[in-house]
């Protein structure tokens, strides 16, 4: 089985549907990643607060166009395999 652009595609909406579907308060709060970690006024973000604005981000943004493209990806596997 050959890595192609295909594969690669199916590969991206797999991770942003488990990006999607991450709970803050269920998951993400017991890893120490929830939404009371606040940075101080005047300080950089770190690396932490950085990819828990890009979940939060992906998951408003992403919400609605992820349902239409899986709904077009299970179709194209049911059609051609």
């Amino acid at each position: 089985m050959a890595i192609g652009l295909y594969s690669l595609l199916e590969a991206a909406i797999l991770c942003l549907n488990a990006v999607c579907i991450l709970h803050e308060e269920r998951f993400l709060a017991k890893v120490g990643w929830g939404v009371d970690q606040h940075k101080g006024f005047g300080e950089d973000p770190g690396v932490k607060s950085q990819l828990l604005n890009l979940i939060r981000s992906i998951r408003t943004v992403m919400r609605i166009p992820l349902i239409g493209v899986n709904i077009a990806t299970m179709v194209l596997k049911l059609l051609f395999g």
